[in-house]
């Protein structure tokens, strides 16, 4: 769809059509609709304005076993797991057809939901999460299996199966994003899912699996059992017919998740966790204008709240009084607006807890002395919604808390360095290792620097680029496991041997 097609829709009026219709929040397990089998819910507020939208399902331990239950039934009798490779593949490709058809509402959904401008959900969250699905049901009949180089004695074969009932617990900054990540991979390798989404934005997520349903996924092979964390999320997590669990989400609860994993039935445990990623721009950098677009853009898309989001600024002291003079002349493009605005760029922090938040670590960064140069309030409180003005700190030394902790909002600290090894050196020396930047024209200091960062990722001359093709995941305590690209299918499938013993 064109821009000026998006400019016609009235996103307003719709939003308002869509929650007077009533939006369904129950649960969707073993193919249908269901409420908690408490009767519980949790109302759903949009950020937008800090009005409830909905009510939505609160399961709980009870809700968590009947739909594993009802995905270790699918699996055991094999309805999706046993079918042809090329019948899997029909029925994701519709899936993902289906997406892109239902495009404008599950763009409204995530919208309301989570607070993100509308431009963004439609043109960037959803096409995404369709290419996901699209992308692993291409790749379900393209992958061989082995024979190893054994004797002529043995044929010894090596072949991939589905782990079995596979847990997703995912995060609430891209709700449909994230579950695609999971989903696909899982089901394309034959598994069966249960997908428990964050309670601050859970609406896109249950639409997914009744778009899943018509497209043809056996009844049972896909779940969505929305509630609160310590309820539903620790319950599937601990459950003990659970085979795998995959999750994307803080630092803190990834590691309960391992632990309940422990607990249970040690089940693998794969996590996509926090981050506070480095980018360092040198002196000799091709093009300062570029990297400084870069460096806001990536640190200010979705409000800040992306666990890659560049927010240790790491510029070389001769540059950074022009960087931060180029800087200064963007911010106000990318200055908070209503999300429903389809000229919007920057949305609605996720719920009050969260503006709450990202205010105490403005606030932190003012009393440990770091010079705020811009931002650094609450805007549009009239609205009722929760916003915040981008942020940007100078003077910020390593072991501040703005420097230090992740924040998941748009607050950025720039922090100066003479030397690239002392600038390597302070961007490894955090307990995350999600991504990283250096920006040089120096072909040599570029190739060091990408070695000696401790980071999933290393962009060079870049900020953020990203492909279905390459893996997305982090060292150290930004988790374990790779989502997207052939690495995903390392999660979700057991590798098997089978020796075969040949002659007497």
């Amino acid at each position: 769809m064109s821009n000026s097609e998006n400019q016609k829709i009235d996103w307003h009026a719709r939003a308002h059509a869509l929650v007077n219709a009533g939006i369904d929040g129950r649960a969707f397990i073993d193919g249908r609709r269901v409420d908690a089998i408490s009767q519980l819910c949790f109302p759903c507020i949009s950020p937008i304005d800090g009005k409830q939208i909905a009510q939505v399902a609160r399961c709980d331990a009870a809700d968590i076993d009947l739909a594993v239950r009802s995905a270790r039934a699918a699996f055991d009798d094999r309805r999706w797991a046993g079918k042809a490779p090329a019948q899997r593949k029909k029925v994701l490709l519709q899936f993902a057809d289906l997406i892109a058809q239902h495009k404008e509402e599950l763009a409204l959904l995530e919208t309301l939901d989570m607070g993100k401008p509308i431009r963004y959900s439609l043109r960037v969250d959803v096409p995404s999460t369709a290419n996901c699905i699209r992308w692993y049901a291409e790749a379900i009949d393209k992958i061989y299996d082995e024979i190893a180089p054994t004797s002529e004695q043995a044929l010894a074969l090596i072949t991939r199966e589905p782990v079995g009932v596979v847990a997703a617990i995912v995060p609430w900054n891209y709700p449909m994003i994230m579950a695609a990540w999971k989903l696909a991979p899982a089901l394309a390798a034959g598994n069966s899912v249960v997908l428990k989404p964050s309670e601050k934005s859970s609406l896109s997520a249950l639409r997914l699996a009744e778009l899943a349903l018509e497209a043809g996924l056996p009844v049972g092979v896909f779940s969505v059992v929305p509630g609160m964390g310590h309820e539903a999320g620790s319950a599937l997590a601990l459950h003990m017919d659970v085979d795998c669990i995959g999750f994307t989400g803080s630092t803190r609860v990834g590691k309960m998740i391992v632990q309940y994993a422990g607990q249970s039935n040690l089940k693998r445990a794969w996590t996509e966790l926090g981050g506070k990623s480095a980018n360092i721009v040198c002196a000799d950098c091709p093009d300062l204008d570029a990297a400084v677009r870069a460096s806001l853009g990536a640190m200010f898309f979705n409000q800040g709240e992306s666990c890659n989001a560049p927010s240790r600024l790491f510029v070389e002291a001769a540059i950074k009084p022009l960087f931060l003079e180029k800087a200064q002349a963007l911010m106000a493009s990318f200055q908070p607006d209503d999300p429903l605005n389809e000229a919007c760029v920057m949305g609605a922090i996720v719920d009050e807890i969260q503006l709450k938040s990202v205010m105490g670590y403005i606030d932190a960064g003012v009393a440990e002395g770091a010079k705020l140069i811009s931002g650094g309030n609450q805007v549009a409180s009239e609205s009722g919604g929760y916003y915040v003005a981008p942020t940007v700190f100078d003077q910020v030394l390593p072991n501040m808390k703005i420097a230090s902790e992740e924040i998941f909002g748009p607050v950025l600290a720039v922090i100066s360095f003479d030397d690239l090894d002392d600038a390597i050196r302070l961007a490894n020396a955090s307990a995350f290792g999600l991504q990283a930047a250096v920006w040089t024209a120096d072909l040599n200091k570029a190739i060091k620097a990408s070695r000696a960062l401790r980071a999933g990722t290393v962009h060079v001359n870049s900020y953020d680029e990203d492909d279905m093709t390459v893996p997305f995941g982090g060292y150290k305590q930004s988790g374990n496991g790779r989502d997207k690209s052939l690495h995903a299918f390392d999660k979700y499938t057991e590798i098997k041997t089978t020796w075969i013993k040949i002659g007497a």
